[in-house]
């Protein structure tokens, strides 16, 4: 704590504002409390428990990337990642959240590994700009798309369009198009701290209108049996191939978006290399928790954009998690509606790193341009990057500028294809 205070007076950084961010992330991050466990009921996890591991690991998280890297980006259980642990192993392949767990746990080993080596330099340097800005854009895009359906602003569509306009008669619906305009109102005139104060105003709106927030049944007198959750992890099923074939995906996915994210979340680049191995470390501390594997939560652009560049940020949102334990009840006083306008937004933001792509090199555009489009369309970060990486070398030649592919990117090109043959055979 010392060292990052240090960091600030040095820097001249305002620790209120990095305090406000902290605060921020939090509350854009806060639905995983709920949204996790929920998913991983469906792997057979007992959600009280869960909601126990996803709070802990994301404590652990966030103070390992606070202490470690002194960077401004929140840990929790990845969305995506807790998807593919629950519908790909469990209800897919068949696996108990047990042997789950054991898969994780082996995947974030190798994660662990790539980070403290310096492979994890050599493939941060090899990915072209136009692929990183693609990866920002595109995970932009995905929180602008999630933010609008915790808005109720778009629905599943019917007839066969993919999707509708929601009721706008809906008073959540209402609610969430008050928080965005009073939001953006207050980001536009650069008024401190806007996104926190545009949750508590929707959110005190949304009190006195009767919108309720997200349903918590969670109690702490219930935090003895965590221990049927801790360290439960299955190896019996180690000299599988399907086990293997899961490892492999899980590995490509965890490595792969962790570095996009990152490399789209950072303010400063320099800071890459530790948050990346927090990354791992913590990834690889989730599977003992009882929980899927954790990863940097694109949410945490919502705070580096009301100011957060230390650590400060990281160690605010700690700590409210840490509250959280004993106050997660409280988040039924905050409504999606009033955490959508901040996602919204914050998305928007990540979206003006089309402004650093040259359109007019289609060998350059189109390979972001699928990252950009199926990241939100496919709901899977790991997707995107495979097929952007996949097409740029094939862009590349096309275009007879063979001589820009690098040989690592040769190699992730080829990696990204066989994780996608591997993730087609395990479905």
């Amino acid at each position: 704590m010392k060292k990052i205070l240090q960091r600030l007076r040095s820097s001249q950084l305002d620790i209120k504002t990095e305090l406000i961010a902290g605060i921020t992330s939090f509350f854009a991050i806060s639905y995983i409390i709920v949204v996790n466990p929920l998913i991983l009921k469906d792997a057979g996890i007992p959600i009280n428990l869960s909601i126990f591991a996803t709070i802990f690991i994301s404590i652990i998280g966030c103070a390992i990337m606070a202490l470690w890297a002194d960077a401004p980006v929140i840990l929790t259980p990845g969305m995506g990642v807790n998807a593919f642990f629950t519908y790909t192993l469990v209800v897919g392949l068949h696996f108990t959240w047990q042997e789950a767990l054991a898969v994780s746990i082996i995947s974030s080993l190798l994660y662990l590994i790539i980070a403290f080596t310096p492979l994890s330099g050599l493939l941060a340097r090899s990915i072209p700009h136009t692929l990183k800005a693609g990866i920002t854009a595109g995970i932009g895009l995905f929180l602008v798309e999630l933010g609008l359906e915790k808005a109720n602003l778009i629905v599943a569509g019917k007839n066969g369009s993919l999707l509708a306009l929601g009721n706008l008669q809906s008073p959540a619906t209402l609610l969430a198009l008050f928080g965005l305009a009073i939001t953006l109102i207050l980001y536009l005139k650069k008024i401190p701290g806007s996104f926190v104060i545009g949750i508590i105003l929707t959110s005190l709106l949304a009190y006195f209108a009767g919108v309720k927030g997200q349903n918590v049944n969670v109690n702490l007198k219930q935090l003895h049996h965590f221990g049927q959750l801790f360290n439960q992890g299955d190896f019996s099923h180690l000299l599988n191939l399907s086990f293997w074939l899961a490892v492999f995906s899980m590995t490509m996915i965890l490595v792969f978006e962790s570095m996009g994210l990152l490399s789209g979340l950072l303010p400063d680049q320099n800071k890459f290399t530790k948050g990346f191995q927090s990354s791992a470390l913590t990834a690889f501390l989730s599977g003992f928790m009882g929980t899927s594997p954790t990863v940097a939560a694109a949410e945490s652009a919502s705070g580096i954009e009301s100011g957060g560049k230390t650590g400060l940020t990281a160690l605010v949102a700690s700590f409210l998690f840490a509250i959280s334990l004993f106050v997660v009840g409280l988040l039924k006083f905050v409504p999606q509606a009033a955490i959508a306008p901040v996602i919204i937004i914050t998305g928007a933001l990540m979206m003006q790193q089309l402004a650093t792509i040259d359109l007019h090199d289609l060998s350059e555009w189109f390979p972001a341009f699928l990252i950009i489009v199926l990241i939100p369309l496919t709901g899977s970060i790991a997707t995107g990057l495979a097929f952007g990486f996949i097409s740029y070398p094939i862009a590349k030649m096309a275009a007879s500028k063979i001589k820009q592919i690098s040989k690592t990117m040769w190699c992730l090109s080829l990696l990204f294809l066989i994780e996608l043959v591997c993730t087609a055979l395990l479905a």
